[in-house]
Order: structure tokens, then sequence, then C-alpha cells
């Protein structure tokens, strides 16, 4: 009896994920393409092909909606870095400029876009700023340590841990800088100069 009131339950519950999902992938599109004032919840759960009524089922409240959201994609894009650094090249300078390309692009798409934009609301808005500042500072311990993890860095060297986070910190200026313009050309050339700062630093000579 209960094995099969589980069995009958999984549709539903593989459907209620489906929905969750569609609606946090909308509301970052939405984030980044409409800002905070234009994603509202109607909005985003016209994108997502829901009710407004199954949105918020999900999600109460539109802090609720779109903090998950961004934690989601945060999460995802995290995983997928993680997912690919076995391709990254033996240790040295290929390495590290690699590294440093992988965490630009997670401060130059429309993630960080929405994430932005969320900030900027966050400014103004009590309860939103509480739930971001949360939500920032875990993204922010989590991308720091997959950099020391691909990067192989001795934090214990003086120097290293700050160079690591002017990295992050560098990427989110760079991500800021191709809001308004494709900044990819001259992206790249900072991108390398600072590399090989960085690989100095995480392995000096002489």
């Amino acid at each position: 009896m209960t094995s099969t009131h589980a069995a009958s339950r999984t549709p539903q519950q593989d459907r209620s994920r489906a929905t969750r999902r569609r609606l946090l992938e909308a509301a970052v599109e939405c984030l980044a393409e409409l800002g905070w004032n234009g994603s509202t919840v109607a909005v985003v759960a016209e994108r997502a092909g829901v009710t407004r009524g199954a949105a918020q089922h999900h999600f109460p409240t539109r802090e609720d909606l779109f903090t998950a959201a961004v934690e989601y994609v945060a999460a995802e894009r995290l995983a997928a870095v993680r997912a690919h650094a076995d391709g990254l090249p033996a240790a040295g300078p290929a390495r590290t400029e690699a590294v440093v390309e992988m965490i630009v692009r997670l401060y130059t798409g429309p993630l960080f876009r929405a994430a932005l934009h969320l900030w900027v609301a966050a400014a103004t808005e009590a309860t939103l700023r509480e739930r971001i500042v949360t939500l920032e500072n875990h993204v922010g311990r989590e991308a720091h340590r997959a950099a020391v993890e691909f990067l192989g860095a001795d934090e214990a060297t003086p120097g290293v841990r700050e160079t690591v986070q002017a990295t992050l910190d560098l990427a989110r200026g760079l991500g800021l800088a191709n809001l308004l313009t494709d900044d990819a050309p001259r992206r790249k050339g900072i991108v390398q100069h600072w590399s090989s700062l960085l690989e100095s630093t995480l392995h000096p000579t002489g």
C-alpha cells in the first residue's frame, strides 16, 4: 500500500520539481532583461508557462523567488565550473590563465547581470538586503574556495589569499564593465596580464 502510494506521487513530484526549475530560470532571465522593477511574479510565471498561483505556491513572496533564483543558478554555474575542472591544463602559467578566464566568465554572463539588479534593489529594500548579503557571502566563499582549489594555491604563503581574492574582485569589475558594451577585446588583455601577476605570486622564482 505504501509503495503504491509513493509510486503514485512520483510523477507529481517530478512535475513540481520541473515547475520550480522553470520558475527559477525564468526569474533570472527576467531580472537580467527587465531589472527588478519589471520583474514581477506575474511576469516570471507567464514566462515560465505556469499560473501566478502555482508560482506563489512554490515561492510565497517575490523576495523568495528571486533570491532562490540567483542562488540556484549560481550553484548550477559553480557545479558546471567544477565539472570542467578536469580539462584544465597542468599546473603552470597556462592553468593559471585558464582558471582566471573561468572565474571571469562567472561574472560576465546573465547570472551576474541578474544578481546586479538584486544588489541595486537590496540597497533600498531592507528585507531583500538581508537575504542578498547572506546569499552573496555564500557565493563569494564558494567561488573563493573553488579558485584556491583549481589554482593549487597555498594560502599560508603571504599575499596569496589576498591575490586570489583580488582575482575575484577583478572579475566582478570586468563584469560591470561588460554590462553596457561588449568589453571582450580589452578584457582578454587584462586577463592575460593579471594571470601572469597571479602566477608570479603563486609560484615565485628566484
